[in-house]
């Protein structure tokens, strides 16, 4: 059998194609740049005009690059892509940037900088004509140059203040879709569960008819407290974010909640198992306790109050239940 590639090597390009590569990836720097600022452009201003400035800057490259090309070989600009050369870097979809941070935006862009002049540079390094050599060179010099022109950028559109203020904004909304909603899964999954589980445990002392409570229970949980947090509140008006996000944050955080006490019970003593549980309780509890006060920014005495002591009462009472 016969196996190709529909990629080129880089090293089988001819100095018209790897002009036309750059000029291609210009083009497709300078749209994604474009859509990180229109993606942030209505919560985070300032960073949305530095994304804008490095698509003009883009741009600019781009059109040397369409001079250069028409100046040593005409107006004809051959169709290559990145996709089309072996071993060449990658750019994340862009429809992923919805998915991203306002940190992990600015590092993407910083990476798409990076990743370039350092490809560059190690093509040059790999050719042995002069004038492949100088043209792959200017590449990573230009590549170098953006990436000291967007911390120029930065220095223009982000005074501190600024910086500050979309800094602050990006973890409130980092706490409103996830860490709230998922607050409230595994406080819901590790409290809720607590009563039938021991309940269950005590009044049969049968370790694996405890699981199959347990995880019929906090999956079930996980299930209601998905769709519940994803039909409450389409985050238009509150601002907390993907309704969808928030839902799976949740669920998942419900379900984590409840069978991290009843996992214990696929151990067949029941002594071992209960007192294992017991200890995942308490670490669960005191875990959420400190979720809230670094997040939440609730007193740490509050948050143990509610969470570590209402947990107690609900054990308690599960106990007293199924030893009744």
């Amino acid at each position: 059998m016969r196996f190709t590639t529909y990629r080129k090597r880089f090293d089988d390009l001819s100095e018209q194609e790897i002009l036309a590569l750059a000029i291609s990836s210009e083009e497709d720097d300078a749209r994604i740049y474009r859509g990180y600022g229109e993606h942030l452009r209505a919560d985070f201003p300032g960073s949305a005009a530095i994304f804008d400035d490095m698509a003009a800057e883009e741009d600019t490259h781009r059109k040397r690059l369409i001079e250069l090309h028409r100046a040593r070989f005409g107006e004809v600009i051959p169709l290559i892509r990145r996709e089309h050369v072996s071993g060449y870097y990658a750019r994340r979809p862009t429809w992923l940037v919805e998915n991203l941070s306002l940190d992990r935006i600015r590092s993407e862009a910083e990476a798409m900088e990076r990743d370039a002049a350092r490809f560059y540079t190690a093509a040059a390094g790999r050719t042995s004509d002069a004038a492949t050599r100088k043209l792959l060179g200017d590449l990573a010099a230009a590549e170098a140059g953006h990436e000291r022109k967007a911390n120029a950028l930065e220095g223009k559109h982000l005074d501190d203040g600024t910086r500050e203020t979309e800094d602050d904004k990006d973890r409130r909304q980092f706490i409103l879709t996830y860490v709230q909603p998922g607050l409230a899964g595994l406080m819901d999954g590790s409290v809720s569960t607590l009563a039938p589980i021991f309940a269950v445990a005590f009044a049969t002392q049968d370790t694996w008819t405890t699981f199959l409570v347990g995880l019929a229970a906090s999956v079930g949980a996980g299930i209601s407290m998905g769709f519940t947090e994803a039909a409450s509140d389409d985050g238009q008006l509150s601002g907390r974010g993907s309704p969808i996000k928030r839902g799976f944050a949740s669920g998942i955080m419900t379900t984590v909640g409840g069978l991290g006490h009843a996992l214990p019970y696929l151990i067949t003593d029941f002594w071992t198992a209960t007192v294992t549980a017991i200890a995942v309780v308490f670490v669960e509890l005191w875990a959420i306790a400190w979720i809230q006060n670094k997040y939440m920014d609730t007193p740490f005495w509050r948050a143990t109050l509610q969470v570590v002591v209402g947990g107690a009462l609900v054990f308690a009472a599960g106990v007293l239940i199924g030893s009744g």
